[in-house]
């Protein structure tokens, strides 16, 4: 195809790299797991809420944190034609949160339930399940400081991702402490590590002068040991209040009888993140095993001017969910087949068609029309290739006569059908 392109003096055009075509045979599921978010969203009493596509970059600056891999690295940044700088938004909690602010959703109610679904943009290297563009979903309350209401985000999470992926889940949970914990154990953990640096790679000993909680996140096994043998724990550095907290939190999933792992080792890399922080993983992921993250964060909304504001939320990649889901859940959302192919021979006939198509869609059947005039045998072979349950016959003969031929597809039986009747036919043999 490139070579006839160039012969032909025309360009030859792929997707862009980290990229992907959402086929339309992988719908189907895109849209069953989009009715199970908003219906499971619904029975939680969360309300969904859509955001533009790009922002402010100083949004994502101030709010996902300057240090970070995503501000650094993988944000898509562009100036406008007024010199303002805009990015694609790498995540989607910073602009609910700034919508929540913008449009006084706080006066609405004491405690904000939202729910997003879209589009997030990072230029990371494409793997498996990861892509440049890729969909997300997510939850964020806005309003309560309490650990029922983390209860409540994290039992949502585990019910949507159970719902598409029943098995192989592991829940892992954790604690950060307050903001004032978390900024002393950084400085706890750059002086437990500096002797060691000299052993890390590259990557990780930036990590440790910018960000160094997210040494956790590293696949280095250098480092990875380093960690195991001389880092402070940061769930064994914070306050009493913050024990509490997490306790109230654990007993929570423990009357809800959801089995978590108590993972001292995990964190949250994002700034704004504080308290009680969790990851679900899947078996079937290989070693990027996350779907699914969150925690709270209850510094985020005065950081980006507004009043004090308790908040937790989570979100989960679209992608990587439907790949841990696997066989299972694209066969549970296959659609219902074709009902009728209309195959038409003749002028009169394919003047004919469109209404009698019309009519029998207003009954609620599906219908395909031919209309690249091919021969009756060509038609009947795209009737097969279809799917469809019925094939409805309709030639100059038959016209004359005001009827049609019906076949069934399965049998192979065939009779005629007055052409004022067929709507009504159809709705009771597809209803029997």
């Amino acid at each position: 195809m490139a070579d006839r392109a160039a012969k032909s003096g025309t360009q030859s055009f792929s997707r862009i790299k980290g990229t992907q075509d959402i086929l339309p045979a992988d719908m189907p599921q895109r849209h069953l797991l989009e009715e199970t978010i908003g219906a499971v969203m619904g029975r939680y009493g969360y309300r969904e809420i859509r955001t533009p596509v790009f922002e402010s970059t100083e949004l994502f600056q101030r709010s996902v944190g300057a240090a970070t891999d995503i501000v650094n690295k993988e944000m898509y940044s562009f100036e406008d034609q007024g010199g303002k700088s805009l990015t694609l938004r790498p995540e989607l909690t910073a602009p609910v949160v700034r919508a929540y602010l913008q449009n006084n959703l706080g006066k609405e109610l004491p405690l904000t339930r939202l729910y997003y679904l879209g589009d997030l943009f990072r230029q990371e290297r494409p793997q498996k399940g990861r892509h440049r563009q890729f969909g997300q979903f997510g939850a964020e309350a806005l309003g309560s400081p309490y650990p029922e209401q983390d209860v409540e985000i994290i039992a949502l999470a585990w019910e949507l991702c159970r719902a598409v992926v029943p098995e192989g889940l592991d829940l892992r949970l954790n604690s950060l402490g307050n903001p004032e914990a978390r900024q002393a154990y950084l400085a706890l953990l750059k002086q437990a590590l500096a002797p060691h640096a000299a052993a890390m790679g590259d990557r990780d000993r930036q990590r440790l002068e910018t960000n160094p909680l997210r040494l956790f996140d590293t696949k280095d096994p250098d480092t990875q040991a380093l960690l195991d043998e001389y880092a402070p724990l940061i769930s064994d550095n914070i306050s009493d209040e913050d024990q509490d907290h997490f306790g109230a939190v654990k007993a929570g999933l423990d009357s809800l009888g959801i089995a978590y792992e108590h993972d001292k080792k995990l964190v949250r890399g994002l700034d704004y993140y504080s308290r009680t922080t969790f990851e679900i993983t899947s078996a079937a992921l290989g070693a990027q095993d996350a779907v699914c993250g969150g925690g709270r964060y209850d510094g985020l909304v005065a950081e980006l001017g507004g009043p004090a504001t308790p908040a937790v939320g989570f979100a989960a990649g679209i992608e990587r969910l439907l790949l841990a889901a696997g066989e299972a859940f694209r066969l549970a959302a296959e659609q219902p087949g074709l009902d009728v192919y209309l195959a038409v021979i003749g002028d009169g006939p394919r003047a004919k068609a469109p209404s009698m198509a019309g009519a029998l869609r207003e009954q609620g059947v599906s219908v395909m029309l031919e209309t690249l005039r091919r021969s009756l045998k060509a038609q009947l072979r795209e009737a097969n290739r279809s799917g469809a349950r019925y094939t409805v016959i309709l030639g100059e003969d038959e016209l004359a006569k005001g009827v049609c031929t019906v076949k069934d597809m399965a049998d192979g039986g065939q009779q005629e059908v007055g052409l004022e009747a067929l709507a009504v036919r159809f709705a009771e043999l597809l209803a029997s």
